[in-house]
């Protein structure tokens, strides 16, 4: 088993934090556009044991990883929301 833990606490904040981006469509191509910028823009964190898991979710839970992980997740929401998918580019019209 190879996991990227990071991915798990990526979909566990977008769950938490997007009703607080006005405008985003939580849909299944949003929500995957919105881990993959996020993950892309966070350190991989991958395990291959359930000891290294439980280590890695401790540490990804410490006040300072769950901010950065928050920071990303958000103006992740925020792009996906002005730019999504299917729009050519063109940001959405509000």
């Amino acid at each position: 088993m190879i996991l990227n833990v990071m991915e798990h606490h990526v979909v566990e904040a977008i769950d938490r934090l997007k009703s607080s981006v006005p405008g985003f469509i939580d849909t299944p191509e949003h929500r995957e556009d919105v881990v993959v910028f996020a993950l892309n823009r966070l350190p991989p964190k991958y395990v291959v044991s359930d000891a290294g898991k439980a280590v890695t979710e401790a540490a990804l839970d410490a006040p300072q990883q769950r901010t950065a992980i928050d920071i990303q997740v958000i103006e992740a929401l925020r792009q996906v929301t002005r730019y999504p998918r299917g729009s050519g580019g063109r940001p959405r019209e509000p």
